[in-house]
């Protein structure tokens, strides 16, 4: 059975274990360069090993067999929101996670008819096959937005939204605290794919900014660069998209309102620094004034009206669709966590952490 040992699988399983080589090595009993050989394909491990793989790594002994589907990722497939402050080795485990929710996109797709990717720009778009959107950022903003049949008013539920349209996106599990070390990132492999983590403020109106630069990402850039230029196109892009300049610039105040700007905040789900943001760039403001507001919110960031929202008090901004996607095929198919898990070769916990569902046991009630 061994003779199937898929060297991959081994170094997804050690990256998203957050595991050198070196460590693997150590607790197996052999050298950095034997693991190194079995990642490679140059050998493989004795098969009295490949069960104390899977405990120090945390899979099933079966995770190391070949032949499931799988889509491996590289760094230039993804777009990191935070790159240079992104350490290799949690960009690597963050590629892994995301081939991760691909296989389980992949089985979960196998049941149920996931929304059609209705993404111009996409090359896997299957409403709009090979329709391109303008190069320029906020061209493509305005466009997306009249395909997507969004007005000129306020994006409610960016999320849900996204997801209507056939992007995947997901959060990391509260309990995954290494996920926090990477803001956000997103792929264009196969269906398009979104990793939202929780910011460091647990603030709405970053999440919202947040997930619209990604989409930025998909409908703009091919291969990930990593370069300021591109991080750059998607803020544009983001800022567009969640406030055309036509339907904002008279909205704004001519001179700096921090009152307004608020009202602003709300009405529009988008942070007051954002609209700070926009004042400057649209000519209202010069940037000293932009410098000293910046200082100004810094002392009222406790504020009513000033603080951070948590995202958690807004479900149309938090992923749904794969959770439904399972909920629906486990009442008209029979599908269960088990029966995935299974597929996958997954441990249970690890697909119910994916899918945000929650262990169902039965409860025992006593009768006094």
């Amino acid at each position: 059975m061994w003779d199937a040992f898929d060297p991959a699988r081994l170094t997804q399983a050690r990256r998203l274990a957050e595991m050198t080589k070196k460590d693997v090595a150590s607790a197996l009993g052999v050298t950095p360069a034997a693991v190194g050989q079995y990642e490679t394909g140059v050998t493989r491990p004795r098969p009295d090993l490949i069960p104390r793989l899977g405990e120090v790594l945390n899979v099933p002994a079966n995770f190391f067999l070949a032949g499931r589907p799988a889509n491996r990722l590289d760094a230039s497939m993804a777009h990191f929101r935070s790159l240079r402050s992104t350490p290799k080795s949690h960009r690597e485990r963050a590629l892994a996670f995301a081939e991760q929710v691909w296989e389980l996109t992949y089985a979960v797709e196998h049941e149920v008819q996931l929304p059609l990717v209705d993404l111009p720009g996409f090359a896997g778009g299957e409403v709009h096959p090979g329709a391109e959107l303008p190069t320029d950022p906020a061209a493509a903003a305005r466009e997306l937005r009249r395909r997507w049949n969004l007005g000129e008013g306020p994006v409610t539920h960016l999320v849900r939204r996204m997801e209507s349209h056939g992007i995947v996106v997901i959060m990391p599990p509260a309990s995954d605290s290494s996920a926090s070390t990477v803001d956000a990132f997103s792929t264009r492999a196969a269906r398009p794919l979104v990793v939202l983590t929780a910011n460091r403020a647990d603030d709405i109106y970053r999440h919202r900014f947040t997930a619209a630069h990604e989409l930025g990402h998909l409908v703009l850039h091919g291969d990930a660069t990593g370069d300021s230029r591109q991080e750059k196109e998607a803020d544009a892009f983001a800022a567009e998209f969640l406030t055309p300049q036509e339907s904002i610039l008279p909205l704004l105040p001519k001179r700096m309102d921090l009152a307004r700007l608020a009202e602003l905040r709300q009405i529009w789900g988008v942070s007051i620094h954002s609209l700070v943001y926009r004042c400057r760039e649209l000519g209202l403001i010069s940037d000293a004034t932009a410098s000293r507001t910046y200082q100004r919110l810094r002392a009222l960031q406790d504020q009513p009206g000033f603080a951070p929202e948590p995202v958690s008090n807004y479900s149309g901004e938090q992923p749904a669709l794969l959770r439904q996607a399972f909920e629906l095929a486990s009442s008209e198919t029979g599908l269960s966590v088990t029966k995935l898990a299974h597929k996958l070769a997954w441990n249970a916990t690890r697909v119910r952490e994916l899918l945000s569902v929650q262990e169902q046991r039965p409860v025992l009630r006593l009768v006094e």
